[in-house]
């Protein structure tokens, strides 16, 4: 089974940055495209952005141009640089592979951005 854990999370102030990022235990890492997901109380999981294994990205309406997605596929490591930060993205972080492309690994415990002041 597939270990997924995220990273980076906290609480920041409107207008802030947090970096967060996200290790996966599976060896073909590099062959999957990857998506990060948040979750905030009382809604559905939403898709923020995605990225396939050579790195091209695609981001949610509400994050483009603010959110940044990386990956490192040395490190199995995926990252979700946020910027311009508002309350509404106040949410619990995720990533797993692109649910576009195939079935999802195990969830992780995801990682809490609160942003208030």
């Amino acid at each position: 089974q597939v270990q997924i854990v995220e990273s980076g999370g906290g609480l920041v102030q409107p207008g802030g940055s947090l970096r967060l990022a996200c290790v996966a235990s599976e060896l073909m890492f590099s062959s999957y495209d990857m998506g990060w997901y948040r979750q905030a109380p009382g809604k559905r999981r939403e898709l923020v952005g995605t990225i396939t294994g050579r790195g091209r990205t695609d981001y949610s309406e509400s994050v483009k141009g603010r959110f940044t997605i990386s990956r490192d596929n040395a490190k199995n490591t995926v990252y979700l640089q946020m910027d311009s930060l508002t309350p509404e993205d106040t949410a619990r972080y995720y990533c797993n592979r692109d649910l576009s492309h195939g079935s999802a690994w195990n969830w992780g415990q995801g990682t809490q951005v609160t942003v208030s002041t």
